[in-house]
């Protein structure tokens, strides 16, 4: 009987831990969120959400009698009563563990991101593997009401077409909300991202009849760097800066170029490999920085006439490529100095060469940063001509 009881009762303990989830969410009840948009509405915040319909999503012709998505709006004082707001309008609860993309107004940014990013990395039903993004020129709002060929939930499409870009063309940079908030809490070192406009008519793109066209009336693309001091959107780096921003933190994975010939015309080059090393270094007392840039190249289009199969003329078009990358990455540390604005971590390296030093310059390091001596050097080598030698053009004169 003793035993009986034992077992009964090591039963009953069982049934109350195997007992199912005390928080459970059934899908039918959810409303899968997976963009949420932060923009400024006077003294209030607009949040928008973009939804997935899933009668749309699921079924592998679709229902057919509405959009792949469905966004709502709602204003408040803060961020989170806005987004309980949208539960007055949406039939199911907003559940954002799917979230892929969140994108922040220009209004907004420019006014300060921190207070709004607070509640949704507070939320535990959040995860941190979806990236930030600033709306440019336009408001958050208005990107997540833009509908998108080959992928039917745009949010997914702003995610995958940044992985995509940051692998493929160097102006990009993919950034998550953890390393964002992270240097934000860096009090010498500024951060980026990557901006997002509207290309074409955003009333035109929120319509699903934008979708039957060949040529989509209206895009999302990324363009530039939204370069950020503390909160702040102060100003934007252009296509070439933002290319030597990644160069310099080492985040050009691949991408292409263009070298001029030395009898007119241009080379395509690919960038296969590049590693960048940042060192500091204290000179008569005052710190600089040492860049040194490790690329390998492959030629990949020649519209001109040149012998590439001369190592003299391989070695010249080396030098043309270096020349280009320090224009590419000067240009974009000045347009760092002008806005006093350490997004490259150059403090930090500092810090590690001379700590003594650091403890002078950290009170006033923006002042610092701005007057910093940065040298730049390169190991470039152009590897590969591709499957022919010289250039059809070249081939043609030799006949």
């Amino acid at each position: 009987m003793k035993r009986l009881g034992r077992i009964l009762c090591t039963l009953s303990l069982l049934g109350l831990v195997l007992s199912g989830c005390w928080d459970r969410h059934e899908l039918n009840d959810l409303a899968i969120t997976v963009g949420i948009g932060f923009d400024k509405s006077g003294d209030e915040y607009l949040v928008t959400a973009q939804i997935v319909n899933p009668n749309e999503v699921a079924s592998k012709k679709g229902a057919g009698y509405s959009t792949p998505i469905t966004t709502l709006s709602a204003r408040g004082i803060s961020t989170l009563e806005a987004a309980r707001k949208l539960t007055t309008s949406a039939p199911r609860k907003l559940f954002a563990s799917h979230l892929r993309i969140v994108v922040i107004g220009e209004e907004l940014a420019r006014e300060g991101v921190a207070k709004v990013l607070d509640g949704i990395t507070r939320d535990h039903e959040v995860r941190s593997d979806f990236y930030i993004i600033v709306a440019r020129g336009t408001t958050a709002s208005k990107v997540l009401k833009i509908l998108t060929p080959i992928e039917r939930i745009p949010a997914n499409k702003m995610f995958k077409t940044l992985e995509t870009s940051e692998k493929a063309w160097a102006p990009t940079v993919s950034v998550r909300i953890d390393q964002f908030i992270t240097k934000l809490s860096e009090p010498t070192t500024e951060s980026v991202l990557t901006g997002i406009r509207i290309e074409g008519d955003p009333k035109k793109g929120s319509s699903k009849s934008s979708l039957a066209e060949t040529e989509p009336i209206t895009n999302l693309q990324y363009t530039g760097l939204a370069l950020f001091k503390q909160d702040k959107l102060i100003d934007w780096l252009n296509e070439d800066e933002s290319k030597g921003y990644n160069y310099i933190v080492g985040n050009v994975k691949s991408t292409m170029g263009h070298l001029a010939c030395p009898k007119g015309g241009t080379i395509t080059v690919e960038i296969i490999r590049s590693k960048s090393k940042m060192k500091g270094a204290v000179k008569n007392g005052k710190p600089e920085i040492n860049l040194h840039v490790i690329l390998e190249e492959n030629v990949s289009e020649v519209q001109c006439e040149i012998d590439l199969l001369d190592p003299e003329t391989i070695h010249e078009l080396e030098q043309t490529a270096v020349k280009s990358l320090k224009k590419v990455m000067y240009a974009s540390i000045n347009k760092a100095k002008e806005n006093k604005a350490d997004i490259f971590g150059f403090g930090e390296v500092i810090e590690d060469a001379s700590p003594k030093l650091w403890k002078e310059l950290e009170p006033d390091w923006q002042n610092e940063f701005a007057k910093l001596q940065v040298n730049i050097s390169a190991d470039l080598h152009i590897r590969r001509l591709g499957t022919t030698n010289n250039s059809i053009i070249m081939r043609r004169e030799e006949e």
